[in-house]
């Protein structure tokens, strides 16, 4: 069980890290038709409205509260809150941001399953992404129960030393994860099979809605004539266009 410990949590990261940076350049660069969400809404609207709306705004909150929140120095944290309160906010904020985003997932699902036309139209793959996605989203909120058990923020300060030594290439880090209950890690572990899986499924066109960002930042673009458009072509008695140009 150790030599799996280690591997789970201590190599393990790494590979699946490569693959979803790696994997996501060469199907930008190979299979850019297949990059795309594969809407549903074209089909039947209804459910999709309520079901994506909520699911999207959940996920993009407890992604960025992940990212930010464990990712942070330690040192600035502590600069804009006490780890006790660093906790809290996590539990209470990324409690309602993966409710809303569960609730959201559930409505997806239970469309893609009743509705004929979508069934008939959703691939198995797709099924098996949105099964990860709804159980990843139920064993975060599972860890809001354990976690209020350990107020004192030193749990909390476990689990951002762990996935700060990943960033960092600590040695041993695997070791951090030694005693925590069983709900984080299976919420790691699954958490780090997404990122795997990412560049091979329809999860990939997040990079675009990134990218959307970075567009309003773009510089004006440029539009210059060339000289053949420049010059005036003659015109002809009655204002005809030249025949050349019909």
């Amino acid at each position: 069980m150790s030599a799996l410990h280690g591997f789970l949590f201590g190599i393990y990261p790494y590979i699946a890290l490569a693959v979803f940076f790696i994997g996501s350049l060469i199907r930008f660069d190979r299979d850019q038709y297949t990059w795309k969400s594969d809407s549903s809404q074209l089909l039947r609207g209804g459910e999709l409205r309520w079901g994506s709306n909520l699911f999207h705004f959940g996920v993009l909150v407890v992604f960025f509260g992940h990212l930010f929140g464990f990712l942070i120095p330690e040192s600035i944290a502590d600069l804009m809150m006490t780890p006790t309160e660093h906790a809290l906010l996590a539990m209470i904020g990324g409690g309602i941001a993966g409710v809303a985003a569960l609730a959201g997932l559930t409505l997806l699902i239970h469309r893609r399953l009743v509705d004929p036309r979508i069934h008939a139209n959703t691939r198995p793959w797709d099924m098996g992404v949105l099964s990860v996605l709804w159980i990843q989203l139920v064993l975060g909120l599972w860890t809001i129960y354990f976690s209020t058990q350990h107020l004192d923020g030193a749990m909390f300060l476990q689990l951002v030393a762990y996935v700060q030594g990943i960033v960092s290439f600590r040695a041993g880090n695997a070791d951090l994860l030694n005693g925590v209950p069983w709900v984080y890690q299976a919420h790691i572990a699954l958490g780090l099979t997404i990122f795997l899986i990412f560049p091979f499924t329809r999860l990939a066109h997040i990079w675009s809605g990134f990218a959307t960002v970075a567009y309003l930042f773009r510089p004006p673009q440029l539009v210059r004539k060339r000289a053949g458009d420049a010059r005036k072509l003659p015109r002809v008695a009655g204002g005809d266009i030249p025949s050349r140009q019909r």
